[in-house]
């Protein structure tokens, strides 16, 4: 007797994902863009700004593989359109090598990466990875032109929050651009201290708080946009926690002492964003929208 395969049988053959494809194509990918890869890798190791990219490929992949199941419950229909993308990404990557570019070369490969899920799986499987997908983004270092320009900013920022801070506090202070006179000694809000670091890495904590924590796909942009001025405020405090140490013993304003602030600034930053997330959903719960 001849069995027949049914209609769910081909199906279930139809959305099999085809693993050694898969390695194949990703295996093909990492080696074509293995000097790029190797250079940011080298830049997460001494640039104190991008630490986290370190993991960021990490909980991408986690994401992804816990939504294997949805894509095995999805029909595969792959588009020629990616393979076209992936050549796009080629060519984009070559063209910023040779200028030098080294934020559109390393963009080129999550371009190259979402045209490779693209062909083997179709604009679907585009969809149920996106989020993944667009969390490689917080892996590449944003350029240094938008850089130099963020972190001008935020060291005035951080010194006239500081200012004010510091006044508040009962304490003399003259500001003269990115230094604050108090009476112990003149500080100096350093680029290292312009809170862009924290910025970079709360921003992506943001992500991975409201996806493991809240799936409201709209809290994750909530979360994001409190992320500045929490990260701002934090910062000024910092440089107010700075000056105040300074006028018990200038020695606890630098060194390890200083350092140690950073992380309590950093460890008030994640509370604040879990508090903020709590509020949200408490209000939004008020008014029947969470």
């Amino acid at each position: 007797m001849v069995s027949v395969p049914t209609a769910l049988q081909q199906t279930s053959a139809q959305n099999k994902i085809s693993w050694p494809t898969i390695a194949w194509f990703g295996g093909l990918l990492i080696l074509c863009y293995w000097p790029i890869l190797y250079r940011m890798g080298v830049q997460w190791a001494n640039d104190e700004n991008m630490g986290h990219g370190f993991f960021v490929p990490i909980f991408a992949g986690i994401v992804a593989w816990q939504r294997r199941e949805e894509l095995l419950a999805t029909p595969r229909n792959p588009n020629i359109l990616g393979l076209f993308v992936v050549a796009f990404g080629g060519v984009l990557s070559l063209l910023a090598t040779l200028g030098a570019e080294l934020f559109t070369a390393r963009l080129s490969f999550v371009i190259a990466l979402f045209g490779t899920v693209l062909y083997l799986g179709g604009t679907r499987w585009v969809k149920i990875l996106l989020f993944p997908l667009l969390m490689l983004l917080f892996m590449i270092p944003i350029p240094a032109i938008i850089y130099s320009s963020l972190t001008m900013k935020l060291q005035n920022l951080a010194s006239q929050l500081g200012e004010l801070m510091i006044t508040a506090m009962g304490i003399p202070v003259l500001r003269e651009g990115n230094i604050l006179r108090i009476p112990s000694q003149p500080l100096d809000i350093a680029e290292a201290c312009s809170g862009i670091r924290s910025l970079m890495t709360l921003l992506f904590m943001a992500l991975i708080i409201s996806y493991f924590t809240d799936k409201k796909v709209w809290m994750r942009w909530a979360l994001l946009i409190a992320t500045v001025p929490i990260a701002i405020l934090a910062n000024g405090m910092r440089v107010a926690i700075t000056a105040w140490l300074s006028e018990i013993d200038t020695k606890l304003a630098s060194g390890t002492y200083h350092e140690a602030e950073g992380f309590l600034v950093y460890f008030i930053d994640i509370a604040a964003l879990l508090a903020v997330h709590r509020l949200i959903n408490v209000v939004g719960k008020k008014f029947g929208k969470a």
